[in-house]
């Protein structure tokens, strides 16, 4: 049975505790040989193919300009067991900080962008921006994925969602629906 539920007004500036759209996300820039990362949880897939992903990071945060001059980053995928890395990183600013070195996290060269990859991530998507046009009044960066690299173990890893005023969600059981699902070619 289908269930309805009673409903209360709620503070617009709050929603996005139902709507962060997936898991946090750090990443990592490189700007006038300066390395830096922030906590993300802004963005949404925009495209397939190519592999385009939106983006938005306020201009008062340090890797902004360092991503807008050089036009790249990396996109890392940490896991529950970063979770303190993850809100600390968040919680400090680059512009006094070396978040690798006050976090022990590993930079490592990436193949097709000078932006380094996090070694402890799950996942590193190294991206180029390749519209900038909603940067003034935005903030919006649209990247392109030109490189992913993906660990091959755990199959679905516990990824960290955040829910807002420094709430959690760790990813969980599996549902398999795939006999359901039906590929639409588009």
């Amino acid at each position: 049975m289908k269930r309805t539920y009673k409903k209360e007004d709620f503070p617009v500036d709050k929603i996005r505790r139902f709507l962060e759209p997936g898991p946090i996300v750090l990443v990592s820039s490189k700007w006038k040989g300066t390395n830096n990362i922030m906590t993300m949880g802004w963005h949404t897939v925009l495209e397939f193919s190519p592999s385009l992903i939106g983006c938005m990071i306020t201009s008062a945060n340090h890797s902004y300009e360092m991503i807008r001059k050089s036009k790249e980053c990396v996109i890392n995928i940490p896991i529950v067991d970063l979770l303190d890395e993850i809100i600390g990183i968040g919680n400090t600013t680059g512009a006094v900080t070396d978040k690798f070195a006050e976090f022990g996290l590993t930079a490592e060269e990436a193949e097709m962008v000078k932006a380094p990859l996090i070694k402890e991530c799950y996942a590193n998507y190294e991206c180029k921006v390749v519209d900038g046009h909603m940067l003034d009044k935005y903030n919006f960066f649209v990247l392109e994925v030109v490189k992913a690299h993906v660990a091959v173990s755990p199959k679905f890893p516990k990824t960290v969602h955040y829910r807002g005023e420094g709430i959690f969600m760790i990813s969980g059981k599996q549902v398999d629906r795939h006999e359901k699902f039906k590929k639409q070619n588009l």
